[in-house]
């Protein structure tokens, strides 16, 4: 999809769940991140178009299927982007392995974008300033930090887990 195509998607979905990822390199991050953003339900995946991991065939190898069911928004400006999400009425929630709040103890209901940065240098700073939250993951083991593909799991499902209860509460 193009930039445009994904503001015109967002005028008929119900909160949205996008996935935005800042310059991760590696293809077979991408295609994870690709196969958990399907399984999540996610409406499209935004990447920039330069300093990124491209949708090459191994990229698709690993998303098994899921580079043709969930969308690949690539962009000129990522911060740009997520600027104008925001003005379209959806949340920017970033990923850093030091924010003070965890992931469930923000709202992921709601339209909202989860931003991960690339591995080992994280979120940028201009898509840092774009967030209107940070959350990280409880980590209890000596290693301080999560592939990124595995981050994007994890903070897509308790997007999901927050949705279906939600969903249970009000029937």
């Amino acid at each position: 999809w193009s930039e445009d195509e994904l503001l015109a998607a967002l005028q008929t979905a119900k909160a949205p769940l996008l996935l935005a990822l800042d310059g991760v390199q590696d293809p077979h991050n991408l295609g994870a991140c690709l196969r958990s953003a399907d399984a999540c339900g996610a409406l499209a995946v935004i990447v920039p178009r330069d300093r990124a991991a491209r949708l090459t065939p191994s990229a698709r190898k690993v998303a098994v299927g899921a580079a043709e069911t969930t969308p690949v928004v690539s962009v000129t400006n990522l911060a740009r982007t997520l600027k104008l999400l925001k003005e379209a009425g959806l949340w920017v929630v970033g990923a850093d392995v030091a924010a003070a709040k965890r992931a469930d103890e923000v709202d992921l209901a709601g339209p909202v974008v989860l931003a991960l940065g690339a591995e080992g240098s994280g979120l940028r700073h201009l898509t840092r300033q774009n967030c209107d939250f940070l959350v990280g993951l409880p980590q209890l083991g000596a290693v301080e930090s999560l592939n990124v593909s595995v981050a994007a799991g994890m903070l897509l499902y308790e997007a999901v887990r927050q949705r279906q209860a939600q969903s249970r509460s009000t029937l």
